[in-house]
Formats: structure tokens, C-alpha cells, sequence
């Protein structure tokens, strides 16, 4: 079983896989969205890489605001949450995604990635560290049993 973390946002979908040990997390694209309330084909392309890497958990990035409360991009993200549960029959837990967009991009920038390139990969990365940042605290919750 593998574990999918998703950075969900108005345009894009950033996604990312983790190998089947649990240990890493590694990008796999950005979803495309035409309209932020047409969520049809991001949902079945979704649907398919769940199948492509045989993913039996997703985690998803709740934008809580830097004070800890939860403003519109929460429900929208909540949304999403109860459609892709539904379609996918996965359970879905959200994980908190302060600033994993801002540390994105200073990978990228310390990486040497162009300023016109940054933006195809920043949300793939975000959804990168988020899985990472889920993955740590398993591991950290399996060396304190």
C-alpha cells in the first residue's frame, strides 16, 4: 500500500506518491483544473493514478490561516475531501499545510529553477512535502509505541 498526498488549490492539484516502504514521498505531477467548480476530470485522473500506484491513503492539505483558523479555502477543501471519498472509497485526512507552498518554492529557488519555471512545479512540490511531512510523524508515532 502506497500513500497519496494531494496539494489542493483554485487551478491546480499538485500530487505525490510515497514508495512502499512509507519512508519518502515523491512528486508525481500537477493536475490542470479548467474551472475552480469543475472538479469531473481532476477527480477521474485522480481516481486513476490511485489505481496506477495501488494507494490506499490520501492525505490532503487543510489551509488553515497562520492564526489556526479555518477560512473559504478550508471548505473548499472540505468539499473536495467528501467528493474524493466518495468516488474513490479511500479514507482521506487532512494535514495541516502552513507554509508548505512558501518552503516549495525556496526548494525551487535554491534548486536553481528558473522564476517562469517555478510555477509547473510548485504545487507538486508542496504535495511533496506535505506526504513527507505525514509520513515523518507515522514513523515518529511507530518509534514511541
Amino acid at each position: 500500500m502506497r500513500i497519496m498526498g494531494l496539494d489542493f488549490g483554485s487551478k491546480t492539484v499538485g500530487v505525490a506518491v510515497s514508495d512502499a516502504l512509507l519512508l519518502t514521498a515523491q512528486g508525481v505531477e500537477t493536475i490542470q483544473r479548467k474551472s475552480p467548480s469543475k472538479l469531473r476530470q481532476t477527480l477521474a485522473r485522480l481516481e486513476a493514478l490511485i489505481v496506477e500506484y495501488q494507494v490506499g491513503r490520501i492525505v490532503l492539505g487543510f489551509p488553515k490561516n497562520m492564526n489556526n483558523t479555518e477560512g473559504e479555502r478550508c471548505e473548499r477543501t472540505l468539499e473536495f475531501r467528501e467528493m474524493l471519498e466518495r468516488r474513490c472509497g479511500l479514507e482521506v485526512i487532512l494535514w495541516d499545510e502552513r507554509l508548505t507552498t512558501a518552503a516549495a518554492d525556496r526548494v525551487l529557488i535554491e534548486s536553481g529553477v528558473r522564476r517562469e519555471n517555478r510555477k509547473s512545479y510548485v504545487d507538486q512540490i508542496a504535495a511533496v512535502l506535505i506526504l513527507q511531512g505525514y509520513l515523518d510523524a507515522l514513523a515518529f508515532q511507530g518509534q514511541q509505541s
